[in-house]
């Protein structure tokens, strides 16, 4: 089955634009053409398109997307290449999903605060409280955070 850049913009639920700027970032040279000059879109593009997403989700460049689907057009003698250009990406994800998850982390300590704060009618002595009136979870955050405004004074 044939589609065209809407069409397949429809199921990837992307703008018709994305799959255009693809093209011209040279990210779909696998992409044919009918005798008009007009993309044609197959199953297989499909999935092509939604290994970009992913890779563009992850974080990965254009240009190394583009790397990455010169090297697999190239053949089996680049897999080696590929699989580096993969665990050099997963390192990248994880290294930002472990920042995500401190942001979620401080995020989750400053909603008990001012929960508490809600439930007090006062942010005052909050700060103050010993650890154990904090969630356990939420202990090495408040420790986080206060080491990172007592390195930031010394630093004064």
């Amino acid at each position: 089955m044939a589609y065209t850049v809407g069409e397949m913009a429809r199921r990837l639920g992307v703008p018709a634009s994305t799959i255009r700027y693809y093209d011209k970032e040279g990210l779909l040279p696998f992409v044919g053409r009918s005798s008009g000059g007009i993309r044609v879109f197959t199953e297989k593009d499909f999935e092509w398109l939604r290994i970009i997403e992913c890779l563009k989700k992850t974080g990965m460049s254009l240009k190394d997307i583009r790397e990455y689907i010169e090297l697999a057009m190239q053949g089996d003698e680049t897999i080696a290449q590929r699989l580096e250009l993969f665990r050099k990406q997963h390192t990248v994800l994880e290294t930002r999903m472990a920042e995500l998850q401190q942001t979620m982390d401080t995020l989750d300590y400053k909603c008990w605060f001012y929960e508490t704060a809600a439930a007090r009618g006062s942010t005052e002595g909050i700060s103050d409280l010993p650890d154990e009136a904090l969630p356990e979870a939420l202990r090495p955050v408040r420790e986080r955070l206060r080491a990172a405004a007592e390195a930031e004074t010394e630093e004064v």
